[in-house]
């Protein structure tokens, strides 16, 4: 669903997603007119107060004052606890609705792949979740409230208008048409100043996110300064975006003010008249020019509001946007086939890549790997070794052909089924904040307390880390810290490996995990790599070539095809682009 769907359909889809929204809908609306009834009663006491009570033919006559008077205040009592009841039912069914809109929103963000992901800023995706959805919150607990009470007020006391003088009534219609003209003019304006606005705050809050997590590299080129000003110029474009939104709305309340006082006006003059002509007593007139107000006011207060209400609606359709943003990787779930356990074997049948208006990267891939044998990716940056491995894991999916494992289309699988099956070592491991033993739940989510220390201690000893685990200060309880920079590179490494090690996967995916650290830590990674790797299937992006020559099949990426494909003895005997590699490299290695 687009950006620029329109409001209906924005609220027959919003409703959709959020039921809790209209829940209980019509008792509320109905209490909200037992409200706006209770407040229409006031001109309609202060008109017998006038007629019966002060302007009676025998003089003031206190007792009918004071009987009006005193049911005026019991009515308004009432009408002032129903309408705080309809505030508590709006802020119960908003709530709830919210509620759903997050966790809806929350969980597409995880369903989309991760080439859409990387078209937009993750400080966008935040916004959409958490500011978004606040607008949403001022509309349907506030906003809302007041708008759907002063609307019914407004249509509870015209009614009483016409029981007292249509002609009065229809003049003071005619008196409120330039503000229906200025907002007809106005509120496509207004909505298109409040999308400038949304979209520059998920722009800013999408710069903060980013400088946050690149302030070590903000720092180490001393750049702080150039990323201030960059911040400068967003929250300039804000306020500048704020001040045009402000000016439409105000425009909106000026005319509303011009309204009420034409429609003044005109009930006292055309009042006066008719009270001369008998038609309508003095008390009529009075309690009009009350009802007048009474009229205007809360569609003063409407038009006042439709500027927030604006707001709220582009946050809305923001947020609904996303939720109904189109899957490029779907998951079949049920309907799809499970990866069988124990079937790790590979299989790419003419698979081509494009990036969304980007250029091919992979062009006729075929390529055929049986369990338990591993595969070294290697080639130049840019040849497209990694957006290969991305769709063996189906991080995304190819533009043609086919990614099997297990015999199995990837697109067929469930996404369940395929996280237990493939697991993806990347060249820096991700934790995230909190001890080491919560990152390694990620691997076993399902497990207790102490069947996960049990497994998790029995994998580091498998992978001959166990002299390591051993001397952190708390063990598996040792604090990582945000990304895990409590811990050093290699470390992280570790973690990563035990975290695939737990999973048990048939397919293992590594992104070489050595080539950013020191020798002693790569070789007890390298080491806890081939605990790792034994008896599994697994594809090598191979930084180094020590790999590929520890490996059963080298393939050589070039310009996004797979040129060359063999052992490593064939291939540096065929004297082709791997032998010169691997030439390059030797040379390299022993200057």
């Amino acid at each position: 669903m687009s950006d620029d769907m329109t409001t209906r359909h924005l609220l027959r889809r919003g409703l959709e997603l959020s039921p809790e929204f209209r829940r209980g809908l019509g008792v509320t609306l109905a209490l909200a007119a037992v409200a706006a009834t209770g407040r229409a009663a006031t001109p309609f006491l202060t008109q017998r107060i006038t007629d019966l009570g002060l302007l009676a033919p025998g003089g003031v006559d206190m007792e009918v004052v004071v009987l009006y008077a005193l049911g005026g205040v019991v009515v308004l009592v009432m009408s002032a606890m129903v309408a705080w009841r309809v505030r508590r039912r709006m802020v119960a069914a908003s709530e709830a609705g919210l509620a759903t809109l997050r966790i809806r929103a929350f969980g597409k963000v995880h369903e989309l792949s991760v080439l859409t992901q990387n078209e937009e800023q993750r400080g966008r995706y935040v916004s959409r979740v958490t500011g978004d959805v606040e607008t949403i919150r001022d509309l349907m607990q506030w906003t809302g409230a007041a708008m759907i009470i002063s609307a019914m007020e407004s249509a509870v006391v015209f009614l009483v208008m016409l029981l007292y003088s249509w002609k009065l009534s229809l003049l003071v219609l005619l008196a409120f048409i330039p503000m229906v003209m200025s907002l007809l003019w106005i509120q496509p304006r207004v909505r298109a100043a409040f999308q400038t606005v949304r979209s520059r705050m998920a722009d800013l809050l999408g710069r903060v996110s980013e400088q946050l997590v690149g302030i070590s590299t903000i720092r180490a080129y001393g750049v702080q300064q150039r990323m201030r000003d960059q911040l400068g110029e967003e929250i300039d474009g804000i306020l500048k975006a704020e001040k045009r939104a402000s000016l439409l709305a105000s425009l909106n309340f000026s005319s509303t003010v011009l309204g009420q006082s034409l429609a003044t006006g005109i009930a006292l003059i055309g009042g006066t008249h008719l009270a001369l002509r008998g038609e309508i007593t003095v008390g009529t007139v009075v309690a009009f020019a009350f009802l007048v107000y009474m009229f205007s006011g809360p569609l003063m207060w409407i038009i006042e509001m439709l500027a927030e209400m604006q707001r709220a609606i582009v946050g809305w359709r923001r947020v609904v946007s996303l939720v109904d943003e189109e899957l490029t990787v779907a998951d079949p779930g049920g309907d799809g086939t499970p990866i069988p356990h124990g079937r790790g074997d590979l299989r790419i049948e003419g698979v081509h890549l494009t990036y969304p208006g980007g250029p091919e990267v992979l062009r006729g891939i075929d390529l055929e790997l049986p369990a338990g044998r591993r595969l070294a990716l290697v080639g130049q940056t840019g040849s497209g070794k990694t957006s290969l491995a991305r769709l063996m894991s189906r991080f995304f999916d190819p533009t043609e052909g086919t990614v099997r494992v297990g015999g199995v289309d990837l697109r067929d699988v469930p996404m369940d089924s395929l996280r237990r099956s493939v697991a993806v070592v990347p060249q820096e491991g991700f934790l995230f904040d909190g001890t080491l033993r919560s990152n390694l739940a990620y691997a076993l989510p399902d497990a207790s307390h102490d069947d996960l220390e049990r497994r998790c201690l029995a994998a580091f000893e498998s992978l001959g880390l166990d002299g390591w685990i051993q001397r952190l200060p708390a063990g598996l309880d040792t604090h990582v810290g945000p990304r895990g920079e409590l811990l050093s590179a290699g470390e992280r490494q570790l973690v990563s490996i035990a975290r695939a090690y737990l999973r048990d996967p048939d397919l293992l995916i590594l992104d070489e995990a050595t080539s950013a650290v020191d020798p002693a830590t790569e070789v007890r990674i390298s080491r806890a790599l081939e605990s790792l790797m034994q008896g599994r299937t697994a594809v090598v992006i191979a930084h180094r070539l020590s790999t590929a020559e520890r490996a059963d099949v080298v393939g050589v990426m070039e310009q996004g095809e797979l040129v060359e494909l063999g052992h490593h003895d064939d291939l540096v005997a065929a004297g082709g682009i791997y032998a010169s590699l691997h030439a390059a490299w030797v040379a390299q290695t022993r200057d």
